[in-house]
């Protein structure tokens, strides 16, 4: 089923543990530069050097990032409405996040010309930040839809059988899962902003350095959710209700719901 373009996004997906490092190494450094630069202004302009140096690889990393959101829109927007147009609306924000990040990454280097880089920067940071206000609002519809689901199981399951068990600790996975994602998008709505309309408390040095770790191990923390999330689906296959999504076994609970199409931010991953 995969054509060219999946195999594409699938190769890119593969460089985001070392993003979520470099994003780690690139805020340590802001932190360390806010904390030692009237004291020790030697190491405060090397831990700058490597903030700066972690933001331009990560730049790099990002090359072709943009059609994650193209492939999400053009696999799966969503089933319902509401979803598929919170859907497009969040990915289209991130895809231009993306895509004008590779602008805004050659004028960083002087390949285009350096003055561009502001505007770049402004229109990624909006892209970006736009694209985070509805991610975060999905989520928080599935999160919702999902304590609807595990209640339903709750109160309509006679015994805890050991397949109802793990439905229940599924959807608990997922919701976990999502609240990651609204952390990590959060955190990086504050950076966004911090680019477009600049103010004390989003572009202070301590502010820019704890979202962009909370956005980083939010991330981390999502993969590892995620990966319990395949074990207890490879483990409960011969289940055909437990072989779908979660929105899924949602549907099965409390009538026709959206499928879960959306992909968890961060993915922004």
């Amino acid at each position: 089923m995969n054509d060219k373009v999946d195999k594409l996004v699938i190769f890119l997906a593969k460089r985001d543990g070392i993003d979520k490092l470099v994003k780690t190494f690139q805020y340590v450094s802001k932190l360390v530069h806010w904390r030692v630069e009237a004291t020790q202004p030697d190491i405060a302009q090397r831990a700058k050097q490597w903030e700066v140096a972690s933001g331009l690889s990560r730049k790099a990393f990002r090359t072709g990032r943009f059609l994650t959101g193209f492939n999400a829109l053009r696999r799966s927007p969503g089933t319902t409405p509401t979803l598929r147009f919170l859907a497009v609306l969040a990915n289209a924000g991130e895809m231009v996040y993306f895509f004008f990040d590779h602008f805004l990454w050659l004028s960083r280097i002087g390949t285009l010309d350096p003055k561009l880089a502001r505007k770049m920067s402004f229109v990624s940071a909006f892209g970006e930040s736009f694209g985070y206000v509805f991610f975060i609002i999905s989520d928080f519809i599935m999160i919702r839809e999902g304590m609807e689901a595990e209640k339903k199981l709750l109160l309509t399951s006679k015994e805890e059988s050991k397949d109802e068990k793990e439905k229940i600790k599924k959807i608990r996975g997922d919701r976990v899962m999502r609240l990651m994602a609204v952390a990590a998008n959060v955190a990086d709505l504050i950076i966004g902003v911090a680019d477009i309309e600049p103010n004390p408390f989003c572009n202070h040095a301590v502010t820019l350095g704890i979202s962009g770790l909370v956005s980083a191990w939010a991330g981390w923390g999502q993969s590892q959710v995620r990966e319990l999330g395949r074990e207890l689906t490879l483990r409960l296959a011969p289940d055909p209700l437990i072989s779908l999504p979660l929105s899924s076994i949602i549907s099965s609970s409390q009538g026709p719901v959206s499928k879960d199409s959306l992909r968890f931010s961060g993915n922004k991953l």
